[in-house]
């Protein structure tokens, strides 16, 4: 009868030792680009040095959708109001400096590079922020843009 119950206690124990293993590993934290490629991203809002320009965003760019692959390409859909020029339908991306910057083939901004600042990047928001001169300014600002799912 013993060697039964310390056989019952061993295994209990290894069970409960096995079990608490499997937790920490099944569900691994998301990544950057398991945030970023979960599903497109539509425009929010924008600023520039702080303050509110999402009005002075052309529509036709508010209502595009953003999607990023996990193979490092994306598709940039325009919305019922299309651009003039369209935007590019296909670009390429990748994160850079240990993942802080988010770098795209094409720049989502005018007179912007392709390089952004990741300031948040989460199961809902992406918020990425660039220097750029916006005329007739000749000092660059910051403009950060949100996207949302």
């Amino acid at each position: 009868m013993n060697r039964l119950l310390t056989l019952a206690a061993g295994s209990f124990a290894a069970l409960i030792l096995m079990s608490g293993n499997c937790d920490k590993n099944d569900n691994p934290a998301p990544s950057n680009t398991d945030y970023l490629t979960r599903s497109p991203w539509k425009f929010s809002k924008a600023t520039a040095s702080g303050i509110d320009i999402s009005a002075q965003i052309p529509a036709c760019f508010k209502d595009n959708t953003i999607s990023f692959a996990i193979n490092g390409t994306g598709t940039i859909s325009e919305g019922t109001l299309a651009c003039v020029p369209p935007a590019p339908p296909t670009f390429t991306w990748t994160f850079q400096n240990n993942g802080t910057q988010l770098n795209l083939s094409t720049p989502l901004l005018s007179g912007g590079s392709g390089t952004f600042n990741i300031v948040t990047l989460n199961d809902v928001n992406l918020v990425i922020s660039q220097s750029v001169t916006i005329p007739p300014a000749t000092t660059p600002v910051t403009v950060e843009i949100t996207f949302i799912h």
